[in-house]
């Protein structure tokens, strides 16, 4: 199994070579997100999450902390824990704004690679496999203000800092910028909106021919440059939200929205300039310390590969909280949505609020 995931890596890997500069699937680990309740949700979370975790989602959600400042860690597993994806975030009220700061990794961890295993007589020597780990990082610093003052428009930058590791076989650095927006209506309906790399963001690869052409037939592999420049093109995430009271002790927070793809790709609305997919989430809060979550998102038009015949499929997501004083744990499950896969997913969140804590 563990050579398949290998070959994986370098078919990934030879792909980026023979790529164009501009790219429809860069950084894709940014746009995981991060925090349970906003995965439970399907990322139904634009314009209402309102903690540490708003960075990943949009940075303009920093400005709900109302006090001191607020951590959180999160871990999860994909597919069967072969790729781990961590995140640990820290957000500081200042004068004027809130600072946050947030560090990302995706990676596989204990490659095999087999590709001295066999010396040139055909002898196996075990001895000679070595592992490797293909990860992606990202560090991000994120400020949330009130433009000109104005109480009901909260503004949000994120800075990215971005390295990417193919063990010895190639890394890349890159730069990038979101920025993203909440405006509060009276009516109590709120509206956000984050515009994903919005000055695209820029990756710079370099490749070590040398050492990947003992994995291409044992031939010297030269497709390209030994550097690679890549760009992430912007992408757009819109939504609207409302808290409604049951009672005095229930309430239900739903959100729409549409995510955009500026590229034609297998969205149920695709062209060539920009693909357009719906999401919809929603929580159910009792008394704010107990919570269950639901949400669907990634609506694409797929060919089964048994009947050939077109269909859609989605990304369901469920999960629940718990929060007591300022400590809240959250768990979330979702699959892939690719085509009914039983891959799921399973993400833990904790959050510290210390101003939550210093009010009680």
């Amino acid at each position: 199994m563990m050579k398949k995931y290998f070959l994986l890596a370098f078919s990934l890997l030879f792909g980026l070579s023979q790529s164009q500069i501009i790219r429809k699937y860069s950084n894709e680990f940014l746009n995981i997100g991060a925090g349970a309740r906003g995965l439970a949700m399907g990322g139904a979370v634009i314009s209402n999450q309102d903690d540490v975790y708003s960075p990943m989602w949009n940075p303009a959600g920093l400005m709900a902390i109302e006090k001191d400042w607020q951590g959180a860690a999160m871990h999860a597993e994909y597919f069967e824990s072969i790729a781990k994806y961590d995140y640990l975030a820290y957000a500081k009220v200042l004068e004027e704004g809130v600072f946050g700061v947030s560090v990302v990794r995706l990676g596989v961890d204990n490659i095999l690679n087999t590709t001295q295993m066999i010396d040139s007589e055909g002898n196996i020597d075990y001895d000679k496999i070595t592992k490797f780990s293909q990860s992606d990082y990202a560090a991000i610093l994120s400020y949330a203000f009130n433009p000109a003052g104005n109480t009901k428009l909260d503004v949000g930058v994120n800075a990215k800092i971005v390295y990417r590791n193919v063990g010895k076989f190639a890394s890349g650095y890159g730069f990038g910028f979101d920025i993203g927006a909440i405006y509060k209506a009276d009516n109590g309906w709120k509206f956000g909106g984050m515009l994903r790399d919005a000055t695209t963001t820029v990756n710079f690869w370099s490749i070590n021919q040398k050492e990947l052409s003992t994995v291409v037939n044992g031939e010297e592999f030269n497709p390209a440059p030994k550097d690679k420049m890549e760009l992430t093109m912007p992408k757009l995430n819109v939504g609207a939200s409302k808290i409604f009271n049951i009672n005095s002790s229930l309430y239900v927070l739903p959100e729409a929205g549409i995510n955009v793809d500026f590229a034609k790709t297998a969205a149920l609305i695709s062209t060539d300039f920009a693909s357009i997919t719906p999401y919809a989430g929603a929580e159910l809060g009792y008394q704010k310390m107990i919570f269950v979550r639901l949400g669907v998102n990634r609506f694409q038009s797929i060919t089964d590969i048994e009947d050939l015949k077109r269909k859609v499929s989605f990304q369901p997501s469920a999960g629940i909280g718990i929060r007591y004083r300022g400590l809240t744990l959250d768990y979330a499950i979702t699959n892939s949505g690719i085509g009914g896969s039983n891959f799921y997913s399973n993400f833990f969140s904790l959050k510290l609020d210390m101003g939550a804590f210093r009010n009680d």
